[in-house]
């Protein structure tokens, strides 16, 4: 296989993983305040991406993809607010597990990936098309 069509796929494959995890980290950001709903429940619970290495068996190139999806297990932080519907007895309610500065970086980190697959695959189209050009005018 054309090791540009090759770096293509291994860009694409990385967009992919990077536009999932900006997904979850948005799905963080927005839920970051929902609390249950009755006293005492579980609030939001932080979820994550893991990725993983897989051989691509045409091109023998090693492509990232989304292994799972789960959920942080860190503990709940809590918060006195007796107006809360989700307060309990002690006017005490659970919140969600997600620590904004922590996604911001992740979606910073995350975006700037994705920017640099894009630029790679760009990259990559214009050799392609150099190499196009290159062969209609030698003949």
């Amino acid at each position: 296989m054309d090791p540009l069509v090759a770096s293509m796929k291994v860009a694409a494959s990385g967009l992919e993983a990077q536009s999932t995890r900006i997904r979850i980290v948005s799905e963080n950001m927005a839920n970051a305040r929902s609390t249950g709903d009755t006293p005492g429940a579980d609030p939001f619970r932080r979820k994550t991406v893991t990725f993983a290495a897989e051989v691509d068996r045409a091109t023998g190139a090693s492509l990232v993809q989304v292994s799972r999806l789960g959920e942080d297990d860190g503990e709940f932080a809590t918060e006195f607010d007796p107006g809360n519907p989700a307060a309990n007895e002690q006017g005490v309610v659970k919140v969600p597990n997600v620590n904004m500065l922590i996604e911001m970086a992740d979606m910073r980190e995350a975006n700037r990936s994705y920017e640099a697959n894009l630029q790679s695959i760009k990259q990559s189209r214009d050799l392609i098309s150099a190499t196009i050009d290159l062969l209609r005018a030698s003949q």
